[in-house]
């Protein structure tokens, strides 16, 4: 009997394929960049047949790397960049445009022209989500208004959207699936995550035809199989949900009140709400964290823009380093007399701010501030955000008992890193055995509806702690550093 599971794990700067063993142990793996484009000032996009091609290749690379035939998989699984926009053409399977990443901001100005029509509230309501261009909607309808002959030849039934899931299901399925699941739906901006189904009223706000949408699905779903050619044999894909939804899941963060953050290209944070939609006063996210037969698991979600890339431009940008690693070593030599404050807001602030239009700045540089200075404000800067997104959430639900926090991502890779997350929360921080949660997520969905993998309570008994990181800050000290990173923000929001 097949009993392998195949994680496709499509990010925002590469693609990567793991394959797991019946147990949910990773085996092999294959991971491949691809490139980045801005075309203008605060424009991301990606080309999709890079995104097509490169996931294809990784997943030959596990397979044999991990000395695996196509009839060992039992199922794949997807997890993916979430809100990255494609546009197709549904004979041809040709994009009409480069994809639009979720970092992209050209849509600041209709969404700020739509909140100043009164919309945001209907859109929060109905979503959960703002009115900002993070999200697919706004980037859907710019293709439409932008790509000469889009908007004719969607109102024709030509064309097809998809977040990166979609579009990688339709690929790997040879056109024979167009469908998504909830988590992934719930961030388009056009999904009713009450009532479960695409919105009328949002998809008129938008103007965007309804024939261009996928079928929603659950997160361990049917989602059809591979096509024959592509691995040796078709392979059903049972399992799919968006990057941070499926590192809630790898995270067994399956009670309410638990709380994971991943620290990647951005960092984003989720607490369980269980079968609550909790509408937050703090402007945090309302989303989907998982949907299991048919019914839905909430989250409030705060998302940070700018995470582990505040130490890809240390080093690209600023070439302060040669490699991420390097920043522990220069945070530990930092002059603990000098108080420096790193806001990267290079694409915006996100959660709680959302101030699309705000850029980075740092505060308190010295004569004596050097390398080291930046390295300790770079990294602060993430514990200090995160510090935003925990206030806020506390603000809005509160479960019994102290907050833990479990983490995952490369920058948690960094003790030094951990240790000031701690410090700054004044809470726990749980690094798990297993750091690839979020592949891990995709890979237990899909074997969970193969029926390889056990109901979500078993598979949480066997989450594993690798170390805890307890707060050794005193609080005033903590108290004083926060007021000083609050001050910093309010003078670039200001």
């Amino acid at each position: 009997m097949p009993d392998r599971i195949l994680a496709i794990d499509q990010g925002t700067t590469s693609s990567r394929a793991i394959l797991f063993d019946s147990a949910l142990k990773p085996v092999a793996a294959g991971q491949q960049e691809f490139r980045q484009f801005f075309p203008h000032s605060g424009w991301v996009e990606h080309d999709p047949e890079e995104i097509w091609s490169t996931t294809a290749a990784m997943c030959r690379s596990a397979l044999e790397r991990g000395g695996a035939a196509p009839g060992d998989v039992a199922a794949i699984g997807i997890t993916n960049q979430r809100e990255t926009t494609i546009v197709w053409n549904r004979k041809t399977g040709r994009a009409v445009h480069n994809a639009i990443v979720w970092q992209d901001r050209r849509t600041a100005a209709l969404c700020a022209r739509l909140k100043g029509d009164g919309h945001e509230a209907m859109v929060t309501a109905k979503t959960g989500l703002l009115l900002d261009p993070y999200f697919s909607g706004t980037k859907l309808g710019w293709v439409l208004e932008n790509v000469e002959g889009a908007r004719a030849a969607a109102e024709a039934g030509e064309l097809l959207f998809g977040t990166v899931d979609t579009y990688l299901i339709w690929r790997l399925t040879g056109g024979r699936v167009h469908a998504t699941d909830a988590t992934n739906a719930a961030r388009t901006m056009l999904y009713n995550i009450r009532e479960g189904r695409w919105d009328d009223d949002l998809l008129k706000l938008l103007n965007i035809p309804a024939g261009m949408l996928p079928e929603v699905k659950d997160s361990a779903g049917d989602f059809g199989e591979t096509r024959p050619d592509l691995f040796g044999r078709a392979i059903p894909i049972r399992g799919v949900a968006g990057d941070q939804q499926a590192a809630t899941v790898g995270q067994a963060c399956f009670m309410p009140g638990m709380m994971k953050s991943t620290y990647g290209t951005g960092c984003f944070a989720l607490l369980n709400t269980g079968a609550e939609a909790v509408a937050s006063s703090n402007r945090l996210l309302t989303t989907i964290a998982y949907q299991l037969d048919g019914e839905p698991t909430y989250a409030l979600e705060g998302s940070i823009f700018i995470a582990g890339a505040v130490v890809q431009w240390l080093r690209d940008g600023l070439k302060m380093i040669r490699e991420a690693g390097e920043t522990q070593t220069l945070a530990m030599r930092a002059d603990p007399d000098q108080r420096l404050y790193m806001v990267p807001a290079f694409t915006g602030l996100g959660a709680p701010w959302w101030a699309p239009d705000v850029r980075g700045a740092i505060f308190g540089i010295t004569r004596n501030t050097g390398p080291a200075e930046f390295a300790r404000a770079a990294l602060e800067s993430v514990a200090f955000q995160t510090q935003d997104l925990l206030e806020a959430m506390k603000g809005d639900w509160s479960a019994d008992g102290d907050t833990v926090l479990r983490v995952d991502g490369g920058m948690t890779a960094s003790d030094w890193t951990m240790q000031a997350l701690a410090d700054q929360l004044g809470a726990p921080v749980d690094r798990p055995v297993v750091t690839e949660t979020t592949a891990l997520g995709a890979a237990y969905l899909a074997g969970l509806r193969a029926g390889l993998c056990p109901a979500p309570e078993e598979f949480a008994k066997d989450w594993a702690l690798e170390r805890r990181f307890e707060p050794q800050m005193d609080v005033a000290e903590r108290a004083a550093r926060y007021a000083g990173w609050r001050d910093a923000v309010g003078r670039l929001l200001d």
